[in-house]
């Protein structure tokens, strides 16, 4: 073996010789045994790339051979390099020679329990420097045996002032802050900034929005409307985020005059190019129904359009291999333009005498509610023969026996009902979910954008109703938002609903979305719909009783349906003799009817009628 001049260490007695590398073996000693050879293989390139930068360490046994304590991966990279170099690269190695087998099993244990990953200000620094020096990011990644990825990370911090890394590697601040401070270009303002936030618990977002305060994210509406393009043509200024797809813009001002030059260029168009008689634009975005009501707007409609023989037989063919999902790209646009056909358009004498009002939603898409005739264009419109006459006399119908509280009670009891329902329903709930947050409902909304409201499920007069215990509120719906719990970690608090499991949450998902069904919900047809399909019992929950529901009848409704359930009419005795009693006598003996088994047989009861009772519910649910 070759002996190179010692080199004193803190043990006198310790020498680092060259030894060939045939003379070495990992010793039993070493406490590594098990690595992975995708870990050999990237140290050998990095050794290969930038040398042995730290020797190794072992002991000598009695046939002269050293087995390795300390560097036992740095050992099999120089054998893999050995096996596929054509040179006698390493042909020696240094290595730290123990004078026995207990100083080398000291130096092992040490090394192995001293071993500890950079901190990511270290690494940043590291990374920084090399890349200073002309290294590429393979040549960094290979050099500290990480990923292309995480040195595209450290280097993004990089460039950071000084005293922002110093605060990092203090533990004065956390990485996700470090992250947050690259999107600001004025030190100034960052070192200010840095010295409000060290040690304290600061969100990334709170030091984004202090270092542009003014700034509105790429994601708002009116950006997306504008474009960005658009923005920085005229001269906008967009910050982006380095660690995620954020952008913010600088001038709010520059902005909302894009948006409303080129909302006011929509209105143009659709007056001079689309022949309507007037458009409006809104700011908001959404259009306030109950205002248009206010401002007493008539409402037109597109004139359907006609298809010939040979037009239906071809639409029919088209629609069916759409359905079947065989439809290609050419058959889709003639599908489209056939029922373009079939939803007809708004006829030049409409335009005539009607509008548009056009409003950006929160998707940043153009919405145009078209067709609508102003208070002083009815006349003409109507003269026109564009627009219907008002129809000014009240439909004969029958004064309902129900009043109003009554009816929403019922509706309440009712939608109790179809809640308590889709709770044994998951994959119901979850079918309206994803209907409802599609295109195919007409829904916009995107998942996080959902409002969790509470509609009434429970009637003023709660005799004989009895709420499904999932389903309660906890607190009033109007206070809700005031008085709900505050997670102050959402973190912490989403980790601890993930580790409850997939049960759990189905279940949780299931329980929001029924309690938040409200009533007659997409209409009556869809929402009975949904109480078929999910198997709804109003009589489950709610029992018909003096108090809740007979007392708030008239006395003549009373007897009407006394006649329905006994299958009878007026003449009846039964009935006769029921007509005499006081209205409070007739709701206690119709609850006795419904409820008491005594009473049914005493009035003559048959099964299917005792049936019928069990079920029914008011016309008014």
């Amino acid at each position: 073996m070759t002996k190179q001049q010692p080199i004193q260490t803190d043990v006198a007695s310790a020498v680092i010789l060259q030894i060939p590398l045939e003379m070495l073996y990992i010793s039993d000693l070493n406490p590594r045994k098990v690595v992975s050879d995708a870990h050999i293989e990237s140290l050998a390139d990095s050794i290969e790339r930038f040398g042995l930068i730290h020797n190794l360490a072992g002991v000598m046994d009695e046939d002269g051979k050293v087995g390795i304590v300390a560097g036992g991966c740095r050992l099999r990279a120089i054998h893999m390099i050995a096996q596929r170099s054509e040179t006698r690269a390493f042909a020696t190695v240094p290595v730290k020679l123990a004078t026995d087998a207990a100083e080398a099993e000291d130096w092992a244990s040490a090394e192995n329990a001293a071993r500890e990953d950079m901190t990511p200000a270290d690494e940043i620094r590291a990374f920084g420097r090399m890349k200073s020096r002309g290294a590429t990011v393979p040549e960094i990644a290979l050099a500290f045996a990480v990923t292309e990825a995480r040195v595209y990370q450290r280097l993004a911090l990089a460039g950071l002032p000084t005293p922002v890394l110093d605060a990092l590697a203090a533990g004065e601040i956390s990485l996700g802050n470090a992250k947050a401070f690259t999107l600001s270009d004025d030190e100034a303002l960052t070192l200010s900034l840095l010295d409000q936030v060290k040690g304290q618990a600061v969100s990334e977002s709170a030091i984004k929005n202090a270092l542009h305060p003014d700034a509105i994210k790429a994601t708002d509406r009116r950006a997306k409307f504008v474009g960005l393009e658009a923005y920085e043509a005229e001269g906008g200024t967009v910050t982006r985020d380095l660690f995620s797809d954020e952008a913010f813009l600088a001038s709010p001002a520059l902005l909302d005059r894009l948006f409303t030059e080129q909302l006011d260029a929509a209105c143009a168009d659709l007056v001079e190019t689309q022949g309507w008689a007037w458009a409006e634009a809104r700011p908001e975005a959404w259009l306030n129904y109950y205002e248009l009501d206010q401002m007493k707007l008539a409402r037109l409609y597109p004139v359907e359009g006609d298809l010939t023989e040979e037009e239906t037989e071809e639409y029919d063919e088209l629609a069916e291999l759409a359905n079947g999902g065989v439809l290609d790209k050419d058959g889709e646009a003639r599908l489209s333009q056939l029922q373009s056909t079939l939803d007809g358009d708004y006829s030049e004498d409409q335009k005539a005498y009607a509008g548009c009002i056009i409003l950006v939603n929160s998707s940043g898409k153009a919405e145009i509610t078209a067709g609508l005739v102003r208070p002083e264009d009815k006349k003409a419109a109507i003269e026109a023969g564009v627009l219907k006459t008002p129809q000014t006399t009240k439909p004969d119908t029958p004064k309902s026996p129900y009043s109003q509280k009554l009816v929403a009670d019922m509706q309440a009891i009712r939608l109790a009902a179809v809640q308590a329902a889709l709770l044994a329903k998951p994959e119901l709930v979850l079918d309206l979910l994803g209907f409802g947050l599609s295109e195919a409902s007409g829904s916009f909304e995107s998942v996080f954008g959902i409002r969790l409201d509470r509609p009434t499920n429970a009637p003023s007069v709660e005799d004989g109703f009895a709420r499904e215990p999932r389903l309660e509120h906890g607190i009033d719906a109007s206070e809700y938002w005031q008085k709900g719990t505050r997670i102050e970690d959402l973190s912490e608090a989403f980790t601890a609903f993930r580790e409850t499991g997939k049960k759990a949450r189905n279940a949780q998902i299931t329980e929001a979305i029924a309690r938040t069904l409200p009533y007659q919900t997409g209409g009556a047809e869809f929402f009975g719909l949904i109480a078929d399909e999910a198997g709804a019992d109003i009589r489950k929950y709610w029992t018909p009783t003096a108090e809740n529901f007979f007392s708030r009848v008239s006395a003549g409704h009373l007897v009407d349906l006394l006649c329905e359930f006994l299958d009878c009419d007026a003449r009846d005795e039964r009935v006769a003799a029921f007509a005499k009693l006081k209205k409070a006598e007739k709701a206690e003996k119709m609850e006795k009817l419904v409820n008491d088994p005594t009473t049914q047989k005493l009035m003559g009861l048959s099964p299917d009628q005792k049936t019928k009772l069990d079920t029914w519910v008011p016309d008014c649910a």
